[in-house]
């Protein structure tokens, strides 16, 4: 028996993941170490950082329609969303290395240098990653194929979000040696130069495969209307708004959590159980030892760059748990329906999440057990999220007759910055209300909104999220239904062009 057609090969698969790796270094970054970053190395208020991202983040979300309508309209050999992930590689890795510079131009110099990069940073993310987004929608037209794209699109999500989260802040203490500012500034060379290589291996290993229906004239009114107007799309906006929201304050102030309230000793003695403890003098050193050192993975016997050391872990082991969840959510998604597996996650993340508020500080093995389980929770649901809105293209075009792929997509992105930009917000204030200084020992009472924050706060955004899942329409059952109507209606225009 032939394979199917829409059956993708591996190496294209792989291609396009390589994007996720790519994102993963910029979104990583901005969900766990740009607050603390604009707060402690460059030295701005949590206040002003707070309103920052609020301010930019909303502002840019607007640029994502406009992104989904121009892709939408793209027409060049290459097809519609490819193209642009090659035109904005090189200046998106550029911005994102220029936005962790700290100029020596005093604090409003150094206030308007971050808006102005943050500002740009954002925006080209938004002209790489709306067209990647809308790419998977368009490579094939079989759901189930596309759960597997997204599988293997996640597991490149999730090797970029364990690069940055194991390596930066070590990497920082490293290659800063003292100076904060230093070390941001090569070590995020260092991973712009990848976002650069990794979109351009996109663009040289993916196809387009999925047009729009032949008749469909170009409009925008009626784009809006179609996507706006379905009610799985709005279910997935307000689903996608919740999710960020709640990555970015549990990602920000679990790095604060890290710093200044867990016991320092307590995550060296923890961690010198896998060999993460530098060497007393006079010890041999081992060649697995001397590359950690090598990366920074050594906690100092001062244990000086403890909270970094063991921040990386405590989201490290937590990704490996959702690259084993990830390979295995397409099974289960076939089995039990995307609907259910999500909201079975979500039960488990929010249980997690909420426990971590309990967990006292020289608890690092309680610490390890709860990312343990959060990972458990949350990695079946991270490519399902983004093969549910390629669904919501599907129902919008069997419903509508019109295909607005890339417009689909610009709109759940909008609602993921607008997300981030809450989330930041929120982070930003949470911190600044329970009266944080930074750079000084906490008070209990700060040390309480920081605890706050990267638990009970953190899970309020995904019982939100929860009510929408129960509501969103589209089962197992109609999911098929639409794609077998939907392949009919293509072979019936195709026989008469």
């Amino acid at each position: 028996m032939s394979a199917s057609p829409h059956i993708l090969p591996v190496r294209e698969k792989i291609g396009y993941a390589l994007g996720d790796v790519a994102t993963n270094f910029f979104f990583q970054s901005m969900i766990l170490y740009q607050t603390r970053f604009y707060t402690d190395t460059v030295g701005l208020s949590a206040s002003a950082v707070g309103w920052m991202f609020l301010i930019l983040r909303l502002a840019d979300a607007f640029v994502d329609p406009v992104v989904g309508a121009l892709s939408d309209r793209t027409n060049t050999r290459w097809g519609k969303f490819r193209p642009w992930i090659l035109w904005t590689a090189l200046p998106f890795g550029l911005i994102f290395w220029a936005v962790y510079i700290t100029p020596n131009v005093g604090m409003t110099g150094k206030l308007i240098y971050a808006y102005i990069t943050y500002v740009l940073v954002m925006m080209f993310y938004s002209a790489n990653n709306t067209p990647y987004a809308a790419l998977m929608g368009v490579m094939t037209p079989d759901v189930s194929e596309r759960a597997n794209i997204a599988r293997y699109r996640f597991v490149g999500a999730l090797v970029g979000q364990f690069l940055i989260q194991a390596l930066a802040l070590p990497l920082v203490d490293k290659f800063g040696q003292g100076d904060s500012a230093k070390g941001w500034a090569i070590t995020m060379a260092i991973f712009g130069g990848a976002i650069v290589i990794c979109s351009l291996a996109v663009f040289l290993s993916t196809k387009e495969r999925v047009l729009p229906p032949p008749e469909q004239k170009p409009s925008l009114k009626e784009d809006i209307k179609s996507v706006v107007g379905c009610k799985p799309w709005l279910a997935m906006f307000i689903l996608t708004l919740m999710i960020f929201t709640m990555l970015v304050v549990r990602g920000s102030l679990t790095n604060y959590f890290f710093t200044y309230y867990m016991d320092p000793n307590a995550i060296r003695s923890f961690l010198d159980n896998f060999g993460l403890a530098a060497v007393n003098a006079g010890e041999t050193v081992s060649a697995w030892r001397s590359v950690l050192n090598a990366l920074g993975l050594q906690i100092l016997p001062d244990a000086s760059n403890a909270s970094g050391v063991g921040q990386a872990f405590f989201f490290v082991i937590g990704s490996i748990v959702q690259i084993f969840c990830i390979l295995i959510s397409k099974p289960l998604a076939d089995r039990f329906g995307k609907k259910t597996v999500f909201i079975v996650g979500f039960l488990i993340t929010i249980a997690a999440t909420c426990a971590v508020f309990w967990v006292p500080p020289t608890a690092m093995t309680a610490l390890f057990w709860l990312s343990i389980i959060w990972g458990l929770g949350w990695g079946p649901t991270v490519p399902l999220l983004w093969v549910m809105i390629a669904d919501v293209a599907d129902y919008s075009e069997w419903q509508t007759s019109r295909r607005a792929t890339g417009f689909t997509y610009a709109g759940i992105l909008f609602a993921l910055k607008a997300g981030l930009g809450l989330g930041g917000a929120l982070s930003g204030w949470i911190v600044g209300l329970y009266g944080y200084v930074p750079n000084v020992a906490q008070t209990e009472h700060s040390l309480l909104g920081i605890r706050l924050g990267a638990s009970i706060y953190s899970a309020v955004p995904l019982l939100v999220g929860l009510v929408c899942l129960i509501y969103y329409p589209i089962t197992k059952a109609l999911n098929l239904q639409i794609q077998n109507e939907l392949e009919a209606r293509r072979e019936k225009a195709a026989a008469k062009t």
